[in-house]
């Protein structure tokens, strides 16, 4: 079982932004930008383009309007996508607040985010769901 797996049954705590039937999206507590989101499938599929296309396209819809709510809450030209996947062995997208293309840049040094900021961005992303 995946260390995501075991946040979507809520064995590990995470700051859950939104949840349906087959995704679920939560905070990164390791952050490039405040409200770095990841969304997640609840199935354990490694490689994000192994998702069947219904399954992936659904993904991209449950996405949608996390990243709004995301431009909402944070200053930013727009919110980035990316689909890395190197980290933990079950796919993800990352949604995160940007302004330039190095906001993207995952080769900069991502701190652990305190609690208290990662509650205050996750109540002002959700209050814009």
């Amino acid at each position: 079982m995946t260390l995501f797996s075991k946040i979507i049954k809520g064995e590990i705590p995470s700051y859950k932004i939104a949840e349906n039937e087959n995704f679920f999206a939560f905070l990164d507590i390791y952050p490039l930008r405040p409200g770095h989101t990841l969304v997640i499938p609840k199935i354990e599929v490694d490689h994000f383009f192994d998702l069947g296309d219904d399954y992936l396209s659904q993904m991209l819809v449950f996405a949608k309007p996390i990243a709004r709510a995301i431009e909402k809450s944070f200053p930013c030209d727009r919110c980035g996508m990316s689909v890395i996947g190197l980290e933990i062995p079950h796919a993800h997208l990352h949604l995160i607040p940007i302004n330039t293309a190095n906001d993207l840049n995952f080769a900069q040094p991502k701190p652990k985010a305190i609690d208290e900021d990662l509650k205050k961005a996750q109540q002002k992303i959700i209050s814009y769901l």
